[in-house]
């Protein structure tokens, strides 16, 4: 009987302590960083992010849903400190998401000439986060992206895709941003499927490409748990001020 109750405590000490392995493994090796989204809902049911995109507008003395003129939207734009830059890699196990909010760059709007419209950002590597110290570190380490000799990845857009001279305060418009993406040095030519908008003085970008980890001369990450696809997401949330 007593060596019974030994083998049931003992069973119990081993589920117990593998629940707690898979909890912290789970952490460790999962998804921290939800995406967030700088562009409000456009669903008419989303009151909360509606209501918050109008009491922005109305703090500006601007009414949301208000006719936006060209001259509010041409000119130079500076990205602000609340921008972001998501890297998004999927596992055999998840998607995981790294953020990086030290980001900073200017835009030139001009809805008369497409054709004279510019954007340039630039992400310090270092601020590459995904919740997970050791993680990061080998990221940035340099037998991968080698922050210390490449501190910098940067996004020049060549040229956009025609928008409407009419714009509606707090109504997305969709916009394609075709340019070079450079990570670790090597430049490749992208497409960035994106939506734009105006709201409360402020211009609001979201877009995303899709790149490979060979475009840049990497070999994409893996380990004896995991294994990640060689395609990955960038995805830009940019707040834009005059």
């Amino acid at each position: 009987m007593k060596r019974k109750t030994i083998a049931l405590i003992a069973a119990a000490v081993i589920i117990v302590g593998g629940v707690i392995a898979y909890t912290v493994m789970n952490k460790t090796l999962g998804n921290n960083i939800e995406i967030e989204s700088v562009i409000p809902s456009q669903e008419p049911g989303n009151a909360a992010n509606n209501s918050a995109a109008a009491a922005d507008a109305s703090t500006s003395g601007e009414a949301a849903g208000a006719a936006v003129t060209a001259e509010q939207l041409n000119g130079d734009w500076t990205i602000a400190d609340t921008s972001k830059v998501y890297w998004s890699v999927t596992t055999s196990k998840e998607t995981v998401n790294f953020v990086d909010n030290l980001v900073q760059g200017s835009w030139k709007v001009n809805l008369d000439d497409p054709a004279a419209m510019t954007g340039e950002g630039i992400v310090e590597l270092s601020g590459l986060d995904s919740g997970n110290a050791k993680r990061d570190e080998h990221v940035k380490g340099a037998d991968f992206l080698d922050v210390t000799a490449n501190p910098q990845a940067a996004f020049t857009a060549k040229s956009f895709s025609e928008l409407p001279k009419e714009w509606t305060e707090g109504t997305a418009v969709p916009v394609q941003m075709d340019g070079t993406l450079t990570v670790k040095g090597t430049a490749k030519d992208v497409t960035f499927d994106a939506q734009a908008v105006y709201s409360g003085g402020q211009l609001m970008l979201s877009g995303t490409t899709k790149v490979t980890f060979a475009d840049f001369g990497l070999t994409n990450p893996h380990s004896v748990v995991l294994d990640t696809e060689n395609e990955f997401e960038v995805r830009l949330e940019l707040v834009l001020s005059k």
